[in-house]
């Protein structure tokens, strides 16, 4: 068969790749970017369902809008208004299968053969697979731990003119990253000075262990006045309410709003009725707040336990910054007392020992540091990440 000449620009994922690795009883895995599905509000999504079923039935288990069921578009747009984007309508946002489908149908309107994208190094592998199936040509921004570094990405956008600018701001994956608030009001003036579609990936947001994040762009683009027309917000249910029910929002200028809808109606027609409908009756009966604070808990002390244990395991032979939120700790390896400083290298070794990370490598669109590699503390209770570590450090 002749496929298509996209797909030579795109390979498997190196992530999925690994889970073939990860049949070997007795595994540790810090590799999964998933929530844990133990505190999934198994309950509670058992009575919205109830009720969605009770209340209207025939219309959950129906063929809906493209552009979302209109109960949960309003759910949502409340959602957002909580978190300080308080001029969100239902009709500005369109709900997605996960908010990868919003990655995607973004990537359809906006992207031509050979345009530019600016993407963090490191950023999302799945965006930047998306992009370049759709012959993007990806330019890196460098990141430290206030996020993507505004000053060298002013020189970026200066150079390449980009037609699209894709950023995690709030707790990276994989870096565990947050945008600062002078530089997220930067990233609107940069939107605006060079009219640049940018693209605010948010499904960690809500996951804080402490203090909340500084306001998303979204929440800040009044105080950019002009910023809104070039700004699109990817959100998701999957990280605090359940993956499985498989839904995200996008909220979009309505020109691009209506191009995406135009092209959500090829991809699927509509997203489950069915699960927008329980998530709408979830978020009307008020459990989220209670939901969300239970999961950072529970995170914050799994993120602190592993913190401790890589530093306590390996010592000067790794390097991180504790993250504040979100699913993963983002390091280094820096090859002290003679210790492999190559992740890829690591890797193998390591499932060897029955403990799994991603290699870091793979989440660069340009010049890879093979030194980095991500670790996931959400599905491994503390004994469980004590353990891997330790194996991490017998590979190591």
């Amino acid at each position: 068969m002749q496929f298509a000449d996209r797909l030579n620009q795109v390979e498997t994922s190196a992530i999925r790749d690994l889970f073939k690795l990860l049949g070997k009883p007795g595994i540790v895995s810090f590799a999964g970017g998933f929530p844990d599905s133990a505190m999934c509000d198994v309950e509670g999504i058992r009575t919205a369902v109830n009720a969605a079923l009770t209340e209207d039935g025939g219309g959950a288990l129906q063929y809906g809008a493209t552009e979302g069921y209109p109960a949960l578009r309003e759910q949502l747009a409340s959602f957002m208004a909580g978190k300080g984007a308080q001029d969100v309508a239902p009709e500005q946002l369109i709900v997605t299968t996960g908010s990868q489908q919003a990655l995607d149908l973004l990537a359809k309107t906006m992207i031509s053969p050979g345009d530019k994208v600016i993407v963090e190094g490191p950023t999302f592998l799945a965006a930047i697979q998306c992009f370049r199936l759709y012959g993007a040509q990806l330019v890196s921004a460098p990141i430290d731990a206030q996020g993507v570094q505004t000053d060298v990405l002013e020189q970026l956008m200066a150079q390449h003119r980009p037609k699209m600018l894709y950023l995690i701001p709030t707790y990276g994956n994989p870096s565990g990253a947050t945008l600062s608030l002078a530089r997220r009001k930067r990233v609107l003036e940069l939107a605006l000075q060079y009219q640049c579609l940018v693209v605010e990936d948010d499904p960690y947001g809500d996951l804080y262990f402490d203090a909340p994040p500084p306001p998303s762009l979204l929440a800040l683009s009044p105080q950019v006045p002009g910023s809104r027309e070039w700004l699109a917000h990817c959100g998701s249910l999957s990280k605090v309410l359940s993956a499985g029910l498989r839904l995200g929002w996008l909220i979009a200028p309505p020109e691009l709003l209506a191009k995406a809808v135009m092209c959500k109606q090829f991809s699927d027609a509509n997203t489950s009725t069915f699960a927008q409908a329980t998530a709408a009756h979830y978020l009307r009966a008020g459990r989220m707040p209670a939901t969300l604070a239970h999961v950072r808990k529970v995170y914050a002390e799994r993120a602190a336990g592993m913190g401790q244990a890589l530093r306590r395991e390996l010592g000067a032979a790794i390097d991180f910054v504790p993250p504040q939120g979100g699913l993963f700790i983002w390091a280094r390896l820096t090859g002290a007392g003679g210790k492999i400083a190559d992740a890829q290298e690591l890797s193998p070794r390591a499932v060897e020992k029955g403990v799994a990370f991603v290699p870091g490598a793979p989440f660069y669109c340009a010049n890879p540091d093979r030194a980095t590699l991500r670790l996931s503390f959400a599905t491994a209770d503390l004994p469980k990440i004590e353990e891997g570590v330790r194996r991490l450090a017998q590979a190591l």
